[in-house]
């Protein structure tokens, strides 16, 4: 999920909650039967690990199939497989693509098997960060420069004489290796396995005051929830990630945008017409990914919630 490549991730419980939620996709029927899509009424989505990107799925899956009777079949799948996808036929949308450039030049202008479909209206950053009560006790920890002075800090069994940088899904993309070599870091990558595996060892962190540098990104209902610093990496600059041997910059802001199908684009009808309409905020992002995190409810009724508190934003998406 960044300019030419990403990274991003889905929690074990967001899995178990995402299968909970019935995605496999029987209409579902409303008060009045919605009149059956004039186009083949199955929509494949891809729903790749983190639960921001499942979130939207869920709103996504929710008007699709309440308000204009659709089927939906949602896949998950770590995101290079997901644009396998169009090739193949297996998949309809992409949600959320964090830049993955490579990927739209073998897909959208080599392959020509797919095309973007417009923003999602959410900014996605990824970043290193440290709770913030270690940026109020060590002067300068979030400044890379004074890394290697606190490495000792960040020490595990899983590092040795390293210190330990904590990374999510290891099919997760990212330049990490790299940026440890090339600003040369007293640092490892050690792998925590998920989403949930990062979120959990933040907590722990902020609840028991123990050091932790890790890797995670924005948008993202934690940082509502505890207090976090992001190190400072060299200022990001156009290109400055092109080779990913020598990347040595902090990563982008990006636009996150949504892919489909060229076939979905050209024969999709009304739900092409939704998913290139929708756009959304990181604030409700993080409303309907705290909801089913948290606040114990599957998708399927996160996303109803939010739809119900919020006809004036989806009204606008919904085709005409």
């Amino acid at each position: 999920m960044r300019i030419g490549r990403k990274v991003r991730l889905l929690t074990g419980v967001v899995l178990a909650l995402a299968l909970a939620a019935g995605c496999g996709g029987a209409r579902v029927e409303t008060g009045t039967s919605p009149a059956p899509p004039s186009t083949d009424d199955t929509v494949k989505i891809a729903v790749n690990p983190w639960v921001g990107y499942e979130a939207s799925a869920a709103v996504i899956t929710y008007l699709l199939e309440k308000k204009l009777g659709y089927t939906v079949e949602k896949k998950e799948l770590a995101e290079q497989v997901s644009w396998e996808g169009f090739e193949k036929g297996d998949i309809d949308i992409i949600v959320e693509n964090w830049g993955h450039e490579d990927l739209k030049k073998t897909f959208i202008q080599e392959k020509k098997v797919a095309v973007e479909a417009g923003s999602t209206g959410n900014k996605g950053v990824i970043g290193w960060y440290v709770p913030q009560w270690m940026a109020d006790e060590y002067p300068g920890i979030t400044d890379y420069r004074n890394l290697n002075k606190y490495a000792a800090l960040f020490k595990t069994s899983e590092s040795g004489d390293k210190g330990q940088l904590l990374f999510g899904d290891p099919s997760y993309v990212s330049n990490e290796d790299a940026l440890i070599k090339n600003l040369k870091l007293n640092l490892k990558v050690v792998v925590a396995g998920s989403e949930a595996a990062l979120i959990e060892s933040a907590t722990q962190a902020q609840r028991q005051r123990k050091p932790l540098l890790f890797y995670f990104w924005k948008p993202h209902w934690l940082f509502n929830r505890i207090d976090l610093a992001r190190v400072g990496l060299p200022p990001h600059t156009d290109g400055c990630d092109a080779d990913p041997k020598k990347v040595a910059c902090d990563y982008a802001e990006l636009d996150l945008d949504k892919i489909v199908s060229r076939r979905f684009a050209d024969t999709g009808g009304k739900a092409y017409e939704l998913v290139k309409n929708f756009s959304w905020t990181n604030e409700a992002q993080n409303a309907v990914a705290d909801d089913i995190t948290n606040n114990g409810m599957s998708a399927q009724d996160a996303a109803r919630k939010w739809v119900e508190a919020n006809e004036s934003v989806w009204s606008a998406w919904m085709p005409h």
